[in-house]
Order: structure tokens, then sequence, then C-alpha cells
């Protein structure tokens, strides 16, 4: 009987090119439900490990990644500061497939097709475990978030709104 094997992501496959433990959670998606919410809603872990990847165009730098908790909202003018811009916005949706390589729903701060600047919320740099998209819709992989510090060449900044 044959096994149902794992799709392994770009970010699967730097995880463990690097050696870096990780799990990965499964579930079922759908367009209606690709937020952070939905995450919650299918996995039966704290709500406060779960973040979210967000890419942002910079003025100054051009592109840049941010990884905050999935309830949170992300301080734009923060992010400007820590960043070394005068002003960032939300990369359009129609760009960030070509940009990173994922889709909306499944992008996950690891495997880009390119690296890019990244600023993960201090929140994190107390937690002993994360959970971010693995870089697939209905995917995503737990780790330690000094491990994706490390991976992704990333700050642990304060970039939430209040």
């Amino acid at each position: 009987m044959k096994k149902n094997k794992m799709q392994k992501t770009n970010a699967i496959r730097q995880l463990e090119s690097n050696a870096i433990s990780y799990q990965t959670y499964e579930f079922p998606w759908s367009d209606d439900h690709l937020g952070a919410e939905a995450v919650f809603e299918q996995l039966n872990v704290p709500k406060e490990r779960i973040y979210k990847t967000l890419v942002i165009n910079g003025d100054k730098t051009g592109v840049i990644v941010a990884c905050i908790p999935g309830a949170s909202e992300l301080d734009l003018k923060a992010l400007a500061k820590v960043s070394g811009n005068k002003k960032v916005e939300l990369l359009p949706l129609t760009d960030l497939e070509k940009t990173t390589g994922y889709i909306r729903g499944g992008c996950s701060p690891i495997g880009m097709k390119k690296k890019f600047p990244t600023f993960i919320s201090i929140q994190a740099e107390i937690m002993d475990k994360v959970i971010v998209s693995a870089g697939k819709r209905g995917m995503q992989i737990e780790l330690d978030p000094l491990e994706l510090k490390k991976l992704t060449k990333a700050e642990f900044v304060s970039i939430e709104a209040e």
C-alpha cells in the first residue's frame, strides 16, 4: 500500500536543507477563509503562536516582509521606521506571486524567490514555537522563532499596532 506523501514546499525544503526541526499542520481551506482567523479555527493550538506573513513595499528599500501575530494589525509607521523607509504600503495582491513565488493564503516568510529584509514581531522572541505558513494554502509549519529569525536573516522588532 502506497503512503500518502506530503508535498514539500520551498519553505520545507529550506528547513530540511538547514537541518531545522519543524512540525507541519495541514487542514482544508477555501477561498473565503484564507486569513489567520481561519487557521485559528482549524488548528488546535494557542492563538498567539500563529503568525501571518505580510509583504510590504518600502519607498526606499523596496520589498520587505513582516511576520506578526495573526490577531494583530501591522503598524505601518513602526515598520517604516525600523526598515529605513519613510513610507510603506502592502504589496498589491497582483504582484505577490511574481515577487515572492507564493500566493495569498500560502505566503511563507521562508523560501521566497529572493531574500527580502524580514521583520518579526518582538513577541515571537520569547516564545518556544511559532506557526507560519508552509508556503501552501492549508499548510502551516511550527518552528523555533530563533531558527526562523536565523533562516530569514530577520530582526525582532515592535511592529504591531497598539
